[in-house]
């Protein structure tokens, strides 16, 4: 049956901003930008399992915003005798953060969304890898399969001697930059022109994914990165790059 209180998603946007120019030669531009968002559509969490519902259940409950500011700045210069140059720059910062988030209170504060970019990534802190197997019996229970010598050490982040979601944390930057920045130049003489243009971000964190990268899943090779640090019997590396080689990824 249709769900006839979903509505549309409501966004309030402002836009601030000015452009300079002086002598027909430099030329700057500055902008602020704000979002608000609200009437997201989001999965409800506090409706008890008791109810016996088979479906997850939605409403427009969610509530975010973003802000930023960007710039750029233009410089030109005629030399005379078909000779001229041209030097540009931006700079970009925009960050985002939930509002209101449908979830329940956690008892560990760090596992709430309020507060956090929308492009976050949270997950467990890898400590390093098992020494023995007389490690792993006397290490906090991890709940996510079988594990032994070579594996993945977790950390206790709520100390209460297992892992658990509720170890994982906020880790990194948000997989989006937050800033984008850029300059160059071109350099023209009569029929002759050259330009350059660098671009680079900041504040932002790339994640590999492991079960794509996996040695010896389906058709993927080995990558040298993983042959040249890995756990094996002969080589007890607790820091390796991969952990000890199984058929699933942990």
């Amino acid at each position: 049956e249709a769900n006839d209180n979903i509505t549309w998603e409501i966004a309030r946007k402002g836009n601030f901003g000015f452009e300079l120019g002086i002598f027909d030669k430099l030329t700057v531009e500055v902008d602020y930008f704000n979002d608000y968002r609200y009437n997201i559509l989001m999965n409800r969490a506090s409706i008890p399992t008791t109810m016996g519902l088979t479906t997850t259940e939605k409403a427009n409950v969610g509530e975010a915003k973003s802000h930023g500011i960007e710039g750029s700045l233009n410089f030109s210069k005629d030399f005379g005798r078909s000779t001229w140059m041209v030097v540009r720059a931006n700079f970009t910062y925009a960050t985002s953060e939930y509002v209101v988030y449908e979830e329940p209170i956690y008892a560990e504060s760090y596992r709430q969304h309020v507060g956090l970019s929308l492009n976050q990534r949270t997950g467990l802190i890898a400590e390093r890898l098992f020494i023995d197997d007389a490690e792993v019996t006397n290490s906090p229970l991890q709940t996510y399969g079988e594990y032994m010598a070579g594996d993945i050490k977790y950390r206790d982040v709520n100390g209460d001697g297992k892992i658990t979601n509720a170890d994982a944390v906020p880790i990194g930057y948000p997989t989006t930059p937050e800033i984008v920045y850029g300059f160059g130049a071109s350099f023209g003489h009569r029929n002759i022109d050259l330009s350059c243009f660098f671009q680079g971000s900041a504040r932002s964190s790339f994640w590999i994914d492991p079960s794509a990268t996996s040695p010896f899943s389906g058709e993927t090779q080995l990558l040298k990165a993983y042959a040249d640090s890995h756990w094996s019997e002969d080589n007890r590396d607790l820091y390796a790059l991969w952990p000890r080689l199984s058929s699933t990824v942990i």
